[in-house]
């Protein structure tokens, strides 16, 4: 039987990048898994080489009646949501000084706002499941500050904060909440964020985490061997922040 035989997922920005890693595998453990994003042609792509078990939904997760019709969606495909994978996200570099206002708001907006209308829109279902797993995507950038990046620190710190907030309240119904921090992630973003140099030297492992590797993560949170952990922030990042 797979871990997360039986249970459904949500998982946000799931039609590539991390967010497509994320969704195959909890797939591959039994999981029937609701994916969404803003590319409709990746989301239709994947839905079907992945088959019966995903469904995709257009989803602009910013907007707080969209969260509730994915969420009715979801149960209607497949019964209540038992995992949320709250992934998507978007960053935005510049300096302090001239950082625009509307940019700055734009990351909050999808990184932070986002997180909580998801939560906020998912508690009922899970707890007529009677259990659940939030699992919120973070950073490093959400445990130390970074320059050129306030908008995205902040808004993964709050996510961080959030987490820890969402655990405290809804473990009394066995829903449980943890955030995850990754370091930078070899996805198809990478030679971009990276500017096509290495990253990986100043890691103690002395190389660049991979978004499979992300994605056991989720897998272990999201299924019942992570059953007395909630509130956690769970960093993989080879060791980075240790230093």
């Amino acid at each position: 039987m797979g871990r997360v035989e039986g249970k459904v997922a949500i998982v946000t920005g799931g039609a590539s990048g991390m967010g497509a890693s994320h969704v195959k595998r909890l797939i591959a453990e039994g999981a029937k898994v609701v994916f969404t994003d803003v590319s409709l042609e990746k989301g239709k792509a994947l839905q079907a080489e992945l088959g019966d078990n995903a469904l995709f939904i257009e989803h602009d997760v910013t907007e707080e009646n969209r969260w509730k019709e994915v969420i009715g969606e979801a149960e209607k495909a497949f019964g209540y949501v038992s995992i949320l994978v709250n992934n998507a996200g978007v960053n935005y570099s510049e300096s302090i000084e001239v950082f625009p206002v509307e940019a700055y708001r734009r990351v909050v907006d999808i990184n932070q706002m986002a997180v909580f209308l998801g939560m906020k829109a998912v508690v009922p279902s899970m707890k007529k499941a009677k259990s659940g797993s939030i699992i919120n995507i973070s950073s490093i950038g959400g445990l130390r500050g970074r320059k050129e990046s306030i908008a995205y620190s902040a808004s993964k710190f709050a996510v961080t904060g959030m987490t820890k907030v969402a655990a405290l309240e809804l473990g009394q119904y066995q829903i449980r909440a943890n955030s995850i921090h990754p370091s930078l992630v070899n996805t198809e973003m990478f030679s971009e964020q990276s500017g096509g140099g290495t990253v990986a030297a100043d890691r103690p492992l002395n190389r660049v985490l991979t978004k499979e590797e992300v994605s056991n993560l989720v897998l272990y949170l999201a299924s019942d061997e992570s059953s007395y952990t909630t509130g956690a922030e769970c960093v993989i990042d080879g060791g980075l922040t240790a230093r």
